[in-house]
């Protein structure tokens, strides 16, 4: 019983100081390393933009790709099967900004998922790079110009990922993903880019693709709950890089409702799961990093049923004893762990301007609702994945408190 509080307690705790190591020196790396500076004429970039049910924030995207300052674009939007004006807006966005760059707007008749759009889109692109967004995002004007930088830095770079910043921030639930994004998200990635030369997916959200790797793995697949986990994990079988960017900066609307970030939650979790299935060989044939990414994945869910049986039996001795049971020395290690790695995402982003003073004072806050939102998405994961193995990724409307 020792061993298995232990682990519940400590695993997040060991787990939170390799990640904030690793951050700190990734940043120390990013200032002494010199990426090059684009020069000569620029590689042609494909953009591409699937949607479903997204006519409310096309425009937002659309206008942020035409303020890049890296100009040597093509815009491919693709409608997979939208119910409402989409289509149309796609179209009168191609008559808006044709004289600026080209633009080919894709319909496809049925809802396939985003996997299928993303293939269908890539059949259009004529670009060298695919720069892949999500219809909901709004691009810094820097952001494409920094990816470049890293791609073109080495030949076997198949992936860049940039980073999401949450802008709907009006709401306790938009102001706590800020947190996440920022103190958790980025720091994981940050640190597993310096420790293992990999990270564990690129966000679907702002991703640059080399168009030959993507090739070179036959294309997204379309049974793919996470396209963006399932891609990367696929580049790593062919032994393509994957880069962390996060100067690349795209702003991203959250969902502002509990029951929507679950079911979100839950999504990635599951993609989760299936990429560790699909992928379970590399566990023994794998790289190092690989291995270790991968275990990381087990062992993180096995902590999530642990810890789900943990609470569980908390509660019910406190329900018998009649006492509230608190290990204070461990909830003040944790506590602290938790504001160091915080204060590190902050400073980075209160830098840039991403986030203010104020935010910090919903941590006590954003320390329950981060755990118990995670924890309850990763045990339905769980329990979705072996009840519904046949589940395929296709687009419902998300909620984008818009």
């Amino acid at each position: 019983m020792f061993i298995f509080s232990g682990f519940v307690i400590f695993y997040p705790l060991i787990v939170s100081v390799i990640w904030i190591v690793g951050a700190l020196f990734f940043g120390l790396q990013q200032r002494l390393i010199q990426k090059p500076a684009l020069s000569g004429e620029q590689p042609l970039v494909s953009v591409l933009i699937p949607g479903h049910n997204e006519a409310d924030t096309l425009h937002e995207v659309v206008a942020s790709v035409a303020g890049l300052t890296y100009q040597h674009l093509e815009l491919i939007l693709v409608d997979d099967g939208s119910t409402d004006d989409t289509l149309t807006v796609m179209r009168d966005l191609q008559a808006q900004y044709q004289d600026q760059f080209p633009i080919q707007v894709v319909p496809i008749q049925q809802n396939a998922g985003k996997a299928n759009a993303l293939n269908v889109g890539l059949s259009y692109a004529n670009g060298e790079h695919l720069l892949c967004l999500d219809s909901d995002s709004y691009l810094d004007e820097q952001a494409l110009t920094h990816m470049m930088r890293s791609m073109l830095a080495d030949p076997k770079n198949g992936a860049v990922a940039g980073r999401p910043v949450v802008r709907n921030r009006t709401t306790l639930l938009g102001r706590l993903q800020l947190l996440e994004y920022i103190g958790i998200i980025d720091i994981i990635k940050r640190g597993q880019a310096f420790i293992t030369g990999h990270i564990t997916t690129v966000s679907g959200v702002i991703v640059v693709y080399r168009k030959a790797a993507v090739e070179a793995v036959s294309g997204w697949t379309t049974e793919a709950l996470t396209e963006d986990i399932d891609m990367t994990w696929k580049l790593y079988r062919q032994h393509w890089h994957v880069v962390y960017c996060p100067q690349a900066v795209s702003w991203i609307l959250v969902p502002e409702h509990i029951r929507a970030l679950i079911r979100q939650r839950r999504r990635w979790a599951r993609g989760g799961l299936e990429v560790l299935v699909r992928n379970r060989q590399l566990i023994f044939t794998g790289r190092l990093a690989e291995q270790w990414l991968l275990l990381d994945m087990i062992i993180s869910n096995v902590w999530a049923l642990c810890c789900a049986f943990s609470v569980l039996t908390y509660f019910l001795t406190m329900l018998f004893s009649q006492s509230l049971i608190l290990d204070g020395g461990i909830l003040f290690v944790l506590t602290l762990i938790s504001i160091v790695q915080f204060i590190i995402g902050f400073t980075s982003s209160q830098r840039q301007g991403y986030v203010d003073w104020q935010d910090l004072l919903l941590l006590p806050m954003y320390f329950i609702f981060y755990w118990a939102v995670n924890l309850i998405s990763c045990i339905t994961a769980l329990g979705s994945f072996f009840l519904d193995p046949q589940r395929k990724g296709v687009w419902s409307s998300p909620d984008r408190g818009v």
